[in-house]
């Protein structure tokens, strides 16, 4: 296949970070759209509980996409630093250990979950009135993390390799295929929310597979290798994957970030708003991935770029990628917030008829989300600074204060003390003090480097 020429270490930062963002953000916004015209067809051909019992079964996913971004970034980190000082066996051994963790842990998960779905559904905030609608759709949309897996981990190793088109790929050709089987399977076919969760798994898997098809046959130098199975080889695979899950677990915090907000979310509406609550706060839930992508999609372009030029000790261009990256950061967390105080009709008119009470409910209440999500792409882009150049502790701190510490005390206390619409602002309220944090830190040891000088 026809390979992007690119040189992480001499070519300009800026051509550089711009040949990895352009196509990793369109294939990450291209997913966003599947999920949200997923969405849309959900809302319009079953209704708003439909859109709810979609919300109480997402958060499970998140949180396993999580454990895959943490390995994904742990290992892309490691892998870079291995081919910056000539090392590709060691490179290509992390790739197939990260696999092959995700398989098993996925494997796991299914087990745990899938054995009882009535009291999974209970406890994930299922209502009596939800559960047939959970029952139909959580056997199919858990399976898909199997197949999420394969692809969010391929990923990162196939820009990594130098193919960020193909990667752009892996999510345009299963998004699209996601869409037409949507349409078909919820109306012709006429198979309601199961048929929403069947084609959502058959388009992931498509995704899946592409990206093991690369790692196995058209990758260049980050392809599979075999994995020994002495006791020695599977203590050093086992330390491997620590350092790949220590390097990427604020990744893991970050995407656990959008499961504690669906989680903690769809509980709270329940208790303030009842159903129509949930189905409002699962339309803004659609769009949140838009905002989440633009972030991962900065981080996971400038990544590269930092860890290989981290790892050779050109520590100007690392800088230089960083502060591209903060900029685009801001710049595209503007535009995601003016969408949301300017058109919040248009964007729950696509999920259901604005005259419903739930779409007055998510009418009402866009503006105040939008206040958390250039906060959101600012402290995702920072974060992953701190992943790239393996700072690992500022990186966990700052994911845990905005994805737990911050979050789901907001979540509690900003209806008690402002009431019930206050909820809206709970996830800004967190997205804006975990800024402050990360500020007032790169400020303190800016201080702290003038002064030692």
């Amino acid at each position: 296949m026809n390979r992007d020429s690119i040189d992480l270490g001499s070519d300009r930062i800026p051509g550089l970070f711009r040949r990895y963002l352009i196509p990793t953000l369109l294939g990450m916004l291209a997913i966003c759209a599947v999920t949200a015209t997923d969405g849309i067809f959900v809302g319009r051909g079953i209704g708003s509980d439909a859109l709810a019992a979609v919300n109480i079964c997402i958060a499970p996913t998140m949180v396993m996409m999580g454990v895959f971004l943490m390995l994904g970034v742990g290992c892309s980190v490691v892998s870079s630093i291995h081919l910056a000082s000539g090392n590709v066996k060691a490179a290509r051994l992390n790739v197939t250990q990260a696999i092959v963790c995700a398989t098993s842990v996925t494997l796991v998960f299914l087990l745990l979950t899938l054995s009882s779905v009535s009291f999974t559904g209970h406890l994930l905030g299922s209502s009596d009135l939800l559960m047939p609608l959970v029952s139909e759709y959580m056997p199919w949309i858990f399976v898909c993390c199997m197949f999420q897996g394969w692809s969010g981990i391929g990923l990162f190793i196939v820009r990594l390799d130098g193919s960020p088109k193909y990667a752009m790929w892996c999510n345009v050709i299963p998004g699209l295929l996601n869409i037409v089987l949507d349409y078909v399977f919820i109306f012709p076919f006429n198979m309601g929310l199961r048929g929403a969760a069947v084609a959502t798994c058959i388009s992931c898997a498509a995704g899946g597979f592409m990206a093991l098809y690369y790692l196995g046959f058209l990758a260049s130098s980050l392809r599979f290798i075999r994995i020994k199975l002495s006791l020695k080889s599977l203590s050093l695979s086992l330390r491997n994957l620590g350092y790949q899950c220590k390097i990427g677990i604020s990744a893991l915090l970050g995407e656990a970030t959008m499961g504690v907000l669906m989680m903690t979310g769809n509980l709270v509406f329940m208790h303030y708003m009842g159903e129509d609550g949930v189905g409002a706060f699962s339309i803004a839930c659609y769009y949140c991935p838009f905002a989440f992508m633009v972030g991962n999609a900065i981080a996971q372009s400038a990544q590269p770029i930092i860890s290989f030029n981290y790892g050779k000790e050109n520590f100007a261009r690392v800088g230089l990628t960083e502060k591209l990256a903060i900029y685009s950061a801001l710049g595209c967390g503007a535009l995601v917030t003016a969408s949301f105080i300017l058109l919040p009709g248009q964007m729950v008119s696509l999920f259901l008829d604005s005259g419903l009470h739930t779409a007055q409910i998510a009418i009402n209440g866009f503006p105040l989300f939008s206040v958390a999500f250039i906060f959101f792409i600012f402290n995702l882009t920072a974060i992953g600074y701190f992943q790239s150049v393996e700072r690992i502790v500022p990186s966990i701190v700052f994911a845990l204060l905005r994805g737990l510490i911050f979050l789901v005390p907001a979540f509690i206390l900003l209806p008690i003390i402002l009431g019930k619409n206050a909820i809206w602002l709970a996830l800004g309220v967190s997205e804006f003090l975990t800024s402050l944090s990360i500020t007032g830190f790169y400020l303190y040891h800016r201080f702290r480097a003038k002064d030692a000088r």
